[in-house]
């Protein structure tokens, strides 16, 4: 696109990362992704997790009951790797079309990351499987050893565990999610098309300092946290590049307020209500709306052999205000979403 344009259209996008929680978060915040997404990617981290295709089936069923009439919106079901993941019920759930990836989170990374991997050598059969299947694993890029700078874990576990998985499982189609490092994104500019990455709106837009700077900001904690920089920089000159590795995964996370403003406060933030226009604004700011479409509504089918979707959305050039905290009220609670209270420059247009 050339000059300035005042409205824009693009196939609708899909979220390739989304927490949707369950029960009565799961009620309250459900319309905020399916407004905006023709599907989504669905993290398995409940209490208990998902790791068997009945308990799939039954989160999908709940998720699609508390859909609001009149919204089309299509859960794409995640299976959560364990130290006794079994390769059968994973790639029979796959094949069946129950499962669309696993999920792999290091034991203790990030939340509900309790029941992760603890030794990499317990998942090699199944990695096994999934490589000669074409199903996705869906990493959660962090070494969770204590020891590490928490600022150094992206990194760390790109060397000591995506280095190897790549070697000895060449043609495993994996997904970093939630990139967030000069390292994450030259590992996958670097590697075959089997290696792709989901990239947040938090993520391009805020450095650590939006967690830091002038007092602790919980609100802006998440996992993995926000870097240099030079990391924020990297990654929006990637995604805005047209790179096909590329693809949009919010990693919507919703905490009530008080289980944020406390001490030992949750990770995760909420950015389901305006995500696609924290991603306009971002392509706008780096000149790139051409490339808009293929980060948000291209790559991410391709990635995971789907077709794209046959309908649009449209955004128009208007300066507006986030709203405030989201009121669950069932459990009297609220969330408070990513950049309240402050102005976006695109705003989507419902249908």
């Amino acid at each position: 696109m050339t000059g300035t344009v005042d409205t824009l259209t693009i196939r609708t996008p899909d979220d390739w990362h989304l927490h949707l929680r369950d029960g009565e978060m799961l009620r309250a915040i459900l319309p905020f992704s399916a407004r905006q997404f023709g599907r989504a990617i669905i993290m398995p981290n409940l209490e208990p997790p998902v790791t068997t295709m009945a308990e799939a089936v039954a989160y999908r069923d709940r998720i699609l009951a508390a859909l609001p009439g009149g919204m089309i919106f299509d859960p794409l079901m995640t299976c959560y790797m364990t130290d006794d993941a079994d390769p059968e019920e994973i790639a029979n759930g796959f094949q069946d079309g129950i499962f669309n990836a696993v999920k792999l989170y290091p034991a203790n990374a990030t939340t509900n990351s309790t029941h992760g991997v603890t030794s990499w050598e317990n998942i090699r059969p199944v990695l096994a499987r999934m490589e000669r299947i074409g199903m996705p694993l869906l990493v959660h890029g962090e070494e969770a050893d204590a020891d590490i700078d928490i600022f150094d874990r992206e990194a760390v576990f790109i060397e000591r565990v995506l280095n190897w998985m790549v070697r000895d499982y060449p043609e495993l189609k994996i997904v970093l999610e939630h990139v967030t490092t000069e390292e994450g994104v030259a590992f996958v500019l670097e590697s075959g098309a089997n290696i792709a990455a989901t990239v947040t709106p938090h993520h391009l837009m805020i450095n650590r300092n939006a967690l830091l700077a002038g007092g602790m900001r919980p609100h802006m904690y998440c996992l993995p946290v926000a870097k240099r920089e030079r990391h924020r920089l990297a990654l929006r000159k990637a995604v805005t590049s047209g790179d096909a590795g590329f693809f949009l995964g919010t990693d919507s996370a919703p905490h009530p307020i008080t289980a944020k403003e406390t001490d030992c406060g949750c990770a995760g933030i909420f950015n389901a209500p305006n995500a696609i226009e924290l991603y306009a604004q971002t392509f706008d700011e780096e000149g790139a709306l051409d490339e808009f479409e293929k980060f948000a509504s291209l790559n991410g089918p391709s990635f995971y052999g789907l077709e794209p979707n046959e309908s649009t959305v449209t955004l128009s050039r208007r300066t507006f205000e986030v709203s405030g905290d989201v009121v669950v009220e069932e459990l009297g609670e609220s969330v408070r979403p990513f950049y309240a209270g402050e102005s976006l420059s695109w705003a989507f247009i419902d249908a």
